[in-house]
């Protein structure tokens, strides 16, 4: 599963999933922009970038705000300017929010819809085009188990993740007749800063429901970002693959 001469661009690689895939495509042989949302994520990217390096790969890092426009622009034009291209984009950019939806906040509810569902929007506007002038790519959207099962107290969340899976499905027969393909990967329960905030009795209760009896490491997470960005996933289309421990059958 190689991704030789591959440009990847991985928005939220700063911490968590999107790190882990930033580095597993270096592994794998692609240079890669390193997304972080604002400045005080700045050194935790740079260390991405130089985890990169360290294998070999080139890597810049870029703070954009996916939920904007301007920012967008701003992130794909730095991205243009440092490689020439984006073979690959993963719109992994996401924050988690709790609360009953009879007492969230409606702040709190755009918010979670802007930077997971809205992002997602802008980032795959703006890189197609640059796709279909050369007739090749990937995208691959992170959703969640959770967009299948749902979750008491993160409506926001959980909605956010189904309209990426919609729009990832929708998009998928627009650009059906071009060598570019759109999917999603479903992570289930994973060890990542998402999970700090989560009461330790609640942990336990997600726990007990997996098969598998444990959360996902981002090890367990990252090959499958590989897999799809890779030649070998060439007939992948509007599909979701889920490493989730058999917490959801899909």
């Amino acid at each position: 599963m190689t991704l030789s001469k591959r440009i990847a661009l991985v928005t939220g690689s700063s911490s968590g999933i999107g790190r882990g895939v930033a580095l597993a495509f270096a592994a794998a042989g692609a240079e890669v922009v390193v997304n972080y949302p604002t400045a005080a994520e700045a050194a935790a990217a740079a260390a991405v970038v130089d985890e990169i390096t360290a294998l070999g790969r080139r890597a810049v890092a870029v703070c954009a705000d996916v939920s904007d426009e301007a920012a967008v622009r701003a992130l794909v034009a730095a991205a243009m300017a440092a490689f020439g291209r984006i073979d690959i984009l993963v719109n992994n950019a996401g924050i988690a929010a709790a609360g009953a939806v009879h007492e969230l906040d409606v702040a709190v509810w755009d918010r979670v819809i802007a930077v997971h569902l809205r992002g997602t929007f802008l980032m795959t506007r703006a890189v197609l085009p640059q796709m279909y002038a050369r007739g090749q790519g990937r995208i691959i959207n992170t959703v969640s188990q959770l967009a299948y099962k749902g979750a008491p107290g993160f409506a926001a969340y959980t909605a956010a993740k189904g309209g990426i899976l919609s729009f990832t499905r929708s998009t998928a027969l627009e650009i059906g007749a071009r060598d570019i393909t759109i999917n999603c990967v479903a992570p289930g329960a994973t060890n990542t800063p998402i999970l700090a905030d989560v009461p330790a009795a609640i942990l336990e209760q997600i726990r007990q429901a997996i098969p598998l009896g444990r959360f996902a490491e981002v090890a367990d997470i990252a090959p499958t970002y590989v897999f799809l960005a890779t030649e070998g996933a060439r007939h992948y289309q509007g599909q979701c693959l889920s490493p989730n421990g058999g917490d959801v059958f899909l």
